[in-house]
């Protein structure tokens, strides 16, 4: 499969240039940010290359007008490493008066006041799009054949093949959605996700911000990030992981500046708590939940294969959940949706919630598969929607357990529950 061809993106962005002035695309590096952004430009300046962005930067500071003056869309990639370019494109665009006009593409955002500033003064002008990683149906891995649009429907029958066993899932956890893997020999594939990893921890987390990060204290924080994906793991937590599995240990003001920094070039993404409507007033927890952007990103800085993650099933599902989230967002996105995380006092927990503008919403349990652990998922989802107080918002449009392995999708008759196979979502 050509790995660019099926993006979900593609539609996002055609939609957002028709409707603002100019879009903003963001994500991890290798996401494939600017190749989707190529696809619809008619113009580009690659600021990545060290001539362009001299000569792009000595143009914009004598003649804005020549400098942003491209075939629309203007392609203008890394924009954020030069920092009078934001309101440069915004004055073009009030100027202009037309749709469409400019697509810039980064890795990496400002500080956290900067980014801020950067979101009031492009309201009206600028459309956001954040990219990930490829989902497996994008990457063709699924077939895609149980719509999660569908789902919101609550279709009375869903009967769909699923193609894909154990041992795939455990490949394409550790393999993760980078575009330049898919496709390529096993091997070769499963060196992309470590070769991310070195980059992120050698030279990214500290050309971010200027700020100099010693690369093994990068190394032991994201593995210790790794053991508590899928948790609402405290700076506290991390720290006393970091104490017990190394040697030397980070106080906690250092963790939260390399999660920060980690945060601005899209290597962690948490998943915020949600909020609803109970019958009863049960406290819900309001931490966020511990992500990588990618489960690949986790195996590789555990060292972990797919040999390994089928020895332990325990840490095999927690990686398992991170890839279904990831591919969940990325669905989400598309239908104008977040996903969120549940848990209260009480330790009832909700993997997904996939909540849309209009207020729909469904309740999603992510399990490995087998009939005591869909049970299992089945009997969570019921608990959380019995809980739900339907006089003052909806109840789930649908309720799924999101599975790895199973031969069918389908519809529980006794209950309505979803059993979907990661290998038949589509969007």
């Amino acid at each position: 499969m050509e790995s660019y061809k099926h993006r979900i993106a593609d539609g996002l962005l055609a939609k957002k240039l028709r409707a603002k002035g100019a879009v903003l695309i963001e994500g991890p590096k290798w996401c494939g940010k600017t190749t989707t952004a190529e696809e619809i430009a008619a113009s580009k300046v690659m600021l990545a290359n060290a001539d362009a962005k001299k000569q792009f930067s000595r143009l914009l500071e004598i003649d804005v007008e020549a400098a942003l003056g491209g075939d629309a869309p203007m392609l203008i990639d890394e924009w954020q490493t030069v920092p009078k370019l934001w309101d440069a494109v915004r004055y073009a665009v009030d100027r202009r008066r037309k749709m469409g006009q400019f697509v810039l593409t980064g890795s990496a955002v400002p500080d956290r006041e900067a980014e801020k500033e950067r979101v009031h003064s492009g309201t009206g002008r600028f459309a956001w799009l954040t990219m990930r990683p490829m989902t497996l149906f994008e990457s063709g891995e699924s077939n895609g054949s149980v719509s999660l649009a569908r789902l919101f429907a609550a279709p009375e029958k869903v009967l769909e093949r699923n193609g894909l066993n154990l041992q795939d899932i455990a490949f394409l956890i550790c393999r993760g959605g980078w575009p330049m893997a898919v496709g390529l020999p096993a091997e070769a594939a499963l060196e992309q996700a470590f070769d991310y990893y070195d980059a992120v921890t050698k030279e990214d987390v500290t050309r971010v911000d200027g700020v100099k990060r010693t690369s093994d204290r990068v190394q032991r924080l994201m593995r210790s990030y790794a053991r508590h994906q899928g948790a609402q793991a405290s700076i506290a937590t991390l720290r006393e992981d970091l104490k017990n599995n190394d040697a030397t240990s980070l106080d906690e003001d250092t963790i939260s500046s390399y999660l920060e920094a980690l945060r601005k070039i899209f290597v962690v993404e948490d998943m915020p708590a949600w909020n609803p409507n109970l019958r009863s007033k049960t406290a819900i927890r309001t931490a966020d939940t511990r992500y990588f952007v990618d489960p690949s990103i986790a195996t590789a800085a555990l060292g972990m294969g797919p040999a390994d993650l089928l020895d332990d099933l325990n840490t095999m599902g927690l990686f398992f959940e991170a890839m279904c989230v990831r591919d969940l967002r990325v669905f989400a996105e598309a239908l104008d949706g977040k996903v969120y995380h549940y848990r209260d006092k009480s330790g009832l927990e909700c993997d997904a919630v996939v909540h849309l503008r209009n207020g729909q919403y469904g309740l999603v349990e992510v399990k490995l598969g087998g009939e005591s652990l869909v049970e299992e998922g089945v009997e969570t989802l019921r608990m959380l929607a019995d809980r739900i107080d339907t006089a003052r918002m909806k109840a789930p449009a649908f309720m799924m357990v999101l599975t790895a392995t199973g031969e069918y999708a389908y519809r529980r008759p006794e209950d309505g529950v979803y059993v979907v196979p990661i290998g038949c979502l589509g969007v």
